[in-house]
């Protein structure tokens, strides 16, 4: 009960600390901002290390020696032996347990891929952005992913919003009344809502109509995206709303109102006190 009560607490208090910015931008504020920052970062970097990283970058690179076909060769000794080097650093020089680089290998691939080398020596080169000497290096790695990065979500864009959405817009005149109604809906949507953006020809007579045409139709999915995305946040807000009228009980000591308080006393201090340091260089 005490590790559930002290989680109740410190949910009350980032709640209503984040709830404080309508008052203002304040210290309460900040503080929670930057534990959620914070916190966020670490834990999608651990995240990231323990299920990318170790086992699709090292793993390939090392993968468990078991699983190797053939005998071990001298290519493979001196290999592995840098993966011990490996160890020793990682364990604090023998002093931790071995974790990131497990005896024996990493498990999981059965041939040792050396193209890996290349990705490796770029997150390196990452690293290296925190020493400003050799932090030109970094350059290369960011150069290196924006590049691909590109050109794969250029493939992948061009199949879901362009390929998808043509074949989307295709009205199929085989099916009922209903279907054939919605497809011409979408058709002429997409079609009015390219013209709109088409900016090479003035937007005058039936080709201007045309526009205005696409800009009801871009109006009302701008709209009911934005009812879309307000209907979750008040879900949120509801969740938020009923966490802390659960947490207003005496089974969490009155955790609510009890934090609320502090806050809002703890507020009216710092307005006051924001208030006078003001007057006082004003004056």
């Amino acid at each position: 009960m005490t590790a559930e009560l002290i989680g109740a607490w410190v949910v009350v208090f980032l709640t209503l600390s984040i709830f404080s910015y309508l008052f203002d931008d304040n210290p309460f504020y900040k503080a929670a901002e930057h534990l959620f920052i914070g916190v966020s970062a670490g834990y999608w970097a651990v995240i990231s290390f323990w299920q990318q990283i170790q086992p699709n970058l090292f793993g390939r690179l090392w993968p468990d020696l078991e699983s190797l076909a053939g005998e071990k060769t001298l290519l493979q000794s001196i290999w592995y032996g840098i993966y011990e080097v490996l160890n020793f650093v990682t364990t604090g020089f023998g002093l931790l347990d071995r974790s990131v680089f497990p005896e024996g290998g990493i498990e999981g691939y059965d041939e040792i891929r050396f193209i890996y080398i290349i990705p490796f020596i770029l997150g390196i080169f990452m690293l290296l952005r925190l020493v400003p000497k050799v932090g030109w290096l970094a350059r290369w790695a960011i150069a290196y992913i924006v590049g691909m990065t590109a050109g794969l979500r250029f493939y992948s864009f061009l199949n879901s919003d362009i390929l998808s959405q043509i074949k989307a817009s295709a009205v199929n005149f085989s099916s009922d009344w209903g279907t054939m109604i919605n497809g011409l809906i979408v058709f002429i949507g997409t079609l009015t809502g390219l013209i709109y953006f088409f900016f090479s020809k003035e937007h005058k007579g039936s080709f201007g109509t045309l526009s205005k045409i696409g800009i009801y139709f871009l109006m009302i999915k701008f709209g009911a995206s934005f009812g879309f995305a307000v209907m979750g946040r008040i879900s949120l807000l509801i969740g938020r709303i009923n966490a802390l009228k659960d947490y207003s009980a005496a089974e969490y000591n009155y955790a609510t109102p009890i934090i609320l308080g502090i806050i809002i006393i703890t507020l009216i201090i710092w307005s006051l006190k924001g208030n006078r340091n003001q007057s006082e260089l004003t004056g």
